[in-house]
């Protein structure tokens, strides 16, 4: 078992995203990491042709789900994809590639050189990213967005009360992030099992996955807690990232600070595949509330 691997889960709509981040991993992966891309089986054909000569390893989600016990693969196929996708993510470990993995979403790209220092010690212990999201709520306080405050507390209040933790209100992400097997076993061993439950329940319960990691990691400890902020530059909201551009903040400021940057696929969607969804009137208010700063 290898030390660690990445891993990202995608789906068609993100073919382009995940083959722009492959190039990036291809460029810069120095100590060439394995990464791990699992689709649904409908989809594998599509994504062997495109990732085609890009160091990736392709499973299908379905691979992932059978090693999951007490997982009904009815119920997740039930879950709206932002859900069932969160169940095939923190299942991956249950496969046994490596002790830890960096786990990435479609939309991220890697921007400089990386290797396994950059997301555990050499010990083998995961930095894991832990802050109370200031920056984020500074940033909604500013532009007036109450609504971004509010699914924090109230994201972090549901999970703490799972886990009968008092206290502050802590972010386990943003993605990506470094998740230990043994961290979602402990979850595994010590919450799930004794109400019966699987991991498709818990998301059902509370889908928020990094925070079902994060409460686990603080309540059983089967991991040193080593907190680190952002691996990546997370641009949330567009006008985040054309904020920065009239600030003049460049991709080699950033790599000073980040392995790499996020560009969420929410307001990205000039990069779904086959092509942007929507009809023309819904693409173009896209465009326009792009522009007004409203995305």
């Amino acid at each position: 078992m290898k030390p660690l691997s990445l891993y990202c889960k995608s789906y068609r709509t993100d073919l382009r995203r995940v083959v722009r981040l492959a190039q990036s991993i291809q460029q810069f992966n120095t100590e060439q990491l394995p990464f791990y891309v699992s689709v649904p089986t409908q989809d594998l054909s599509l994504f062997r042709e495109h990732l085609s000569g890009l160091c990736t390893e392709l499973l299908a989600d379905e691979t992932i789900l059978a090693a999951s016990p007490r997982i009904n693969p009815a119920q997740v196929a039930a879950m709206p994809g932002s859900t069932s996708q969160q169940v095939v993510k923190s299942e991956f470990w249950r496969l046994g590639y490596s002790r830890a993995c960096v786990c990435l979403d479609s939309d991220a790209v890697f921007i400089r050189p990386f290797g396994q220092a950059d997301f555990m010690t050499p010990d083998g212990t995961p930095y894991t990213m832990m802050d109370e999201a200031h920056d984020l709520l500074e940033d909604a306080f500013r532009r007036k967005r109450e609504r971004v405050v509010t699914a924090f507390k109230g994201e972090a209040d549901l999970v703490q009360q799972i886990f009968q933790r008092p206290g502050r209100r802590y972010s386990f992400g943003p993605f990506p992030l470094v998740w230990h097997r043994a961290v979602w076993e402990s979850l595994d061993t010590h919450y799930l099992q004794p109400r019966g439950m699987s991991f498709a329940d818990a998301i059902a319960q509370a889908p928020i996955e990094s925070r079902w990691y994060g409460e686990a990691l603080l309540a059983y400890k089967a991991v040193p807690l080593m907190p680190c902020q952002a691996l990546f530059k997370v641009y949330h909201y567009a006008w985040q990232f054309d904020q920065d551009r009239r600030d003049g903040v460049s991709i080699d400021q950033l790599a000073k600070l980040y392995c790499g940057v996020i560009f969420q696929s929410a307001w990205e969607r000039d990069m779904d595949w086959p092509k942007e969804g929507g009809d023309w009137f819904s693409r173009m208010g896209r465009r326009l509330r792009r522009r007004l700063g409203r995305i």
